[in-house]
């Protein structure tokens, strides 16, 4: 705000050296009344012109604001996807005769819990999970890294997801990384 008070300040003295300027250069007469009138009008204009560009800085501040409170999390979330991604990969790759063990049975629905948890975690703060499988490419969210001739799937449909991809509110944390079908033969 210290800005905009400087700001201010500047076009306000700016207004009092030309009406200072205009009173002492003002000639006589009906000449010199619609001279005068002429200044006034032009400074008005002036004025009126600082005071919208005043407001107009005192909007975007405002809007800058708002956008850093709401993004400010970005570096973080997308250093967190890596754990996401980490302990989805540690998830799936635990066998079937593992998950059955008893041994085993705690380890494994505690780190499922810490996914879901994450999960969570993500929801409430803004993060969800780009849709990819089965939705037509969106360069605006997918990166296609590969083709895949298909019989089943219309070429440019997502067919696999390599990497989930993610949004914060409505800015892209990460693309999702996909392959994507191509007409067969």
């Amino acid at each position: 705000m210290s800005t905009e008070n400087s700001a201010n300040e500047s076009v306000n003295e700016e207004l009092r050296e030309d009406i200072a300027e205009a009173a002492d250069s003002a000639p006589a007469g009906e000449d010199g009344l619609a001279a005068l009138r002429a200044e006034v009008e032009d400074l008005r204009q002036k004025a009126l012109y600082a005071a919208a560009e005043t407001q107009n800085v005192r909007r975007r501040l405002e809007k800058e604001k708002a956008d850093a409170a709401a993004y400010a999390a970005t570096g973080f979330a997308r250093d967190m996807l890596s754990v996401a991604d980490n302990l989805a990969r540690a998830l799936a790759a635990i066998p079937e005769e593992l998950r059955a063990n008893d041994k085993l049975k705690g380890l494994v629905s505690g780190l499922e819990a810490t996914g879901r948890e994450l999960d969570n975690v993500f929801s409430r703060h803004g993060i969800t999970r780009v849709e990819a499988l089965g939705q037509p490419l969106d360069p605006h969210r997918h990166q296609a890294m590969v083709e895949l001739p298909s019989d089943d799937a219309q070429p440019g449909t997502i067919v696999q997801e390599m990497q989930a991809g993610y949004m914060l509110k409505d800015r892209l944390l990460r693309p999702a990384l996909v392959a994507v079908a191509k007409a067969a033969g």
